[in-house]
């Protein structure tokens, strides 16, 4: 009883009015960018139109009303099978290698002796991180050049053809993959690598006096201790797997050209190529729509799915 007084009779302190200001920017940026936003989804049910002499706002509750029809266009679509495909294939291979890669890796970085390899190695797989896609795809356009790239000029001197990169659509699935693990792998590790060096090193230590070895130590020690952060970067991952990364699918296959279409185009591309043609935008707000509904039911289902099996590590 004594204790609920003392909770009621504490006033606004000090602390609380620097904790609050401390958090002001991130409140107003949610509330700019992320709240106030979510009244466009309007536009998702309606045939928008401008109206002469009237504003956004007064042009939006005065369209028509079309309910789902914007939904049935999109779903029922000739492409959408291929942008769900595309988009779930590509994001269950990203979300698995996403976590085998970077895990792995910081283990093996883990057992390095030497302090300063470790850091260089770090280094190097953090680096990709910081560059954008536009200027990844000006290195992957300087190898993949039809007429003067580094590939076709090895090939060439070896006495072959040279390929027509971005006209064949066959070797595009490797390519993708290959630089999402390259530019994504080194900040995941980063993530694990600091897991484990939170881990208590007595434990290593006593396993090593019962005499485990490097792997026993590992499946047995550093596995089990990472796990719940390797559930919660699976279950954040999920929740985004209607979504694909736009600059990796657009800038890199040069704004995905027709020859690419089937293996490239995503559920972004299409949104963003819809934008540049004459398709009205409630179609456009509906597909957008689409994804983020998709994606909200998805991580709830995960989250589901892992408090059945695991309910420590559930994030909700």
């Amino acid at each position: 009883m004594k204790n609920l007084k003392i909770l009621k009779k504490r006033s606004w302190s000090k602390d609380d009015t620097e904790l609050t200001l401390l958090s002001l920017p991130t409140i107003i940026w949610f509330i700019l960018f992320s709240y106030i936003p979510m009244f466009g989804v309007v536009i998702a049910f309606k045939k928008f139109r401008l109206s002469a002499g009237h504003n956004f706002f007064y042009s939006l509750i005065h369209s028509e009303t079309v309910g789902f029809d914007n939904f049935k266009y999109f779903i029922q679509s000739n492409d959408f099978f291929i942008l769900l495909r595309n988009t779930l294939s590509y994001n269950i291979v990203f979300i698995i290698l996403g976590i085998l890669i970077p895990v792995t890796l910081a283990i093996m970085i883990n057992q390095l002796y030497s302090p300063t390899a470790a850091k260089v190695y770090q280094t190097m797989m953090f680096f990709p991180h910081f560059l954008s896609w536009v200027v990844i795809s000006y290195f992957v356009y300087a190898f993949l050049s039809p007429d003067k790239g580094l590939i076709n000029s090895i090939i060439t001197n070896l006495g072959g053809s040279p390929v027509n990169w971005y006209n064949n659509p066959k070797h595009w699935p490797g390519i993708l993959i290959f630089m999402n693990a390259w530019k994504t792998t080194g900040y995941s590790m980063i993530i694990y690598l600091a897991a484990i060096s939170g881990i208590d090193t007595s434990l290593y230590e006593a396993a090593v006096i019962d005499g485990a070895s490097t792997w026993q130590q590992i499946k047995k020690i550093t596995i089990p201790a990472i796990k719940p952060i390797i559930v919660m970067m699976f279950i954040l991952n999920i929740g985004r797997i209607f979504y694909s990364d736009f600059g990796l699918f657009y800038q890199v296959t040069q704004r995905v050209p027709q020859p690419l279409f089937n293996v490239a185009s995503t559920f972004d591309t299409y949104i963003y190529n819809a934008l540049l043609t004459n398709l009205p935008i409630g179609k456009n707000a509906a597909a957008a729509l689409f994804q983020s509904a998709a994606c909200c039911v998805t991580i709830l289902v995960a989250n589901k799915i892992v408090d059945k099996i695991d309910p420590e590590n559930a994030i909700i």
